[in-house]
């Protein structure tokens, strides 16, 4: 990345604290700028303020699931561009499709390997 140029902020909303900080520290270390939520709502109103280059969403949390914080970010002119990749422990293959339903652009299972993270990052934003 260059430096004259701002880093990408990505958004990341899990519930659970230890995913949170390990996906905010990998995606640190690969160079992205993160803004973290601690839930689907506030991953909601995060998109709105902040307009992330990009969100990754645990499915499987409070006050709105990832599938639907998805949802509201596609109908939502303002954040309907935003990619969003799904991270979550529904790995059943009806979960994956229902993640690609609710328009997201990518769907990673848990456990998951930070490489894996970092490059499926960089490939959604690539294609930004």
């Amino acid at each position: 990345m260059s430096t004259d140029s701002p880093t990408p902020l990505v958004l990341v909303a899990d519930d659970d604290p230890d995913i949170l900080d390990l996906v905010r520290y990998r995606l640190e270390r690969s160079g992205y700028t993160v803004a973290t939520a601690g839930d689907g709502a506030e991953a909601v109103r995060l998109a709105g303020e902040l307009s992330p280059a990009l969100a990754v969403l645990d499915v499987m949390m409070p006050s709105l699931n990832g599938f639907e914080v998805t949802r509201r970010l596609r109908n939502d002119p303002a954040t309907a561009r935003i990619p969003v990749i799904l991270l979550t422990a529904k790995a059943q293959d009806a979960d994956v499709q229902d993640g690609f339903e609710a328009g997201a652009d990518d769907y990673i299972r848990k456990p998951f390997s930070p490489r894996e993270l970092s490059a499926r990052v960089q490939a959604v934003l690539g294609r930004r």
